[in-house]
This record gives structure tokens, C-alpha cells and sequence, in this order.
């Protein structure tokens, strides 16, 4: 069973903009206390996974410098889903974004490839 799923990837322009959606399915959601804190991060070829944004329940949220000023990350717990707008996309973005759902479960989206390039 698919827990995380992601969406939005694709190959864009440098300048441009994409949005990246995750969304977690019920059985994630319904054994915690309170929506979990949700996380994008991104692997590029060669480079290790690292952090690009995390929101908790409350709308606090945390950026890599890398990152701030460009993309913003957004969630809706009815729809169980979080958003990455990333604006002024660079060719060093390029990479896999996977979508993190933390609390008891834990689990990774499989994972959507962004490409920035000319």
C-alpha cells in the first residue's frame, strides 16, 4: 500500500516555476495525536538527501538557506496534503523531491524528479 504519494515534477526553464504536491494516506494520519510534521527533501545525483523545507502542525516552518526567498511550503490536514511552490528555479535544484511524513509511521514518498534547465 502506497502511503506517500508525490506529484508535480518535471523540466522547467531556469527563471521558472514549479509546484510540488504529497499527499498521505488516512492510515498515516489516523494513528497520531495530531497531524504529523510533514518535509520535503531532495537527493541530486552524486550528493547526499538533503532537507529543502518542513511545516509542522501549527504553520512553523523551516527552509535551507539554499532555498528561502524562492520556495514555499503550504498544507491542508483535511486534504492530508503539503505543497512546495518553488520559484526562480535554478539549474543547481535539479534533483529527486521526496515528500517525508514524520510522527509514528515515518514514511517516504517514492519520490518526483525535477529538472531545471535551458
Amino acid at each position: 500500500q502506497v502511503q506517500v504519494v508525490e506529484s508535480g515534477g518535471g523540466l522547467v526553464q531556469p527563471g521558472g516555476s514549479l509546484r510540488l504536491s504529497c499527499t498521505a494516506s488516512e492510515s498515516i494520519f489516523s494513528v497520531e495525536r495530531v497531524p504529523p510534521d510533514m518535509s520535503w527533501y531532495r537527493q541530486a545525483p552524486g550528493k547526499q538527501r538533503e532537507l529543502v523545507a518542513t511545516i509542522n502542525v501549527q504553520g512553523w516552518v523551516e527552509y535551507a538557506n539554499a532555498v528561502r526567498g524562492r520556495f514555499t511550503i503550504s498544507r491542508n490536514d483535511e486534504e492530508r496534503t503539503i505543497w512546495l511552490d518553488m520559484e526562480s528555479l535554478k539549474p543547481e535544484d535539479t534533483a529527486v523531491y521526496y515528500c517525508y511524513v514524520g510522527g509514528m509511521a515515518g514514511a517516504w514518498g517514492q519520490g518526483t524528479q525535477v529538472t531545471v534547465s535551458s
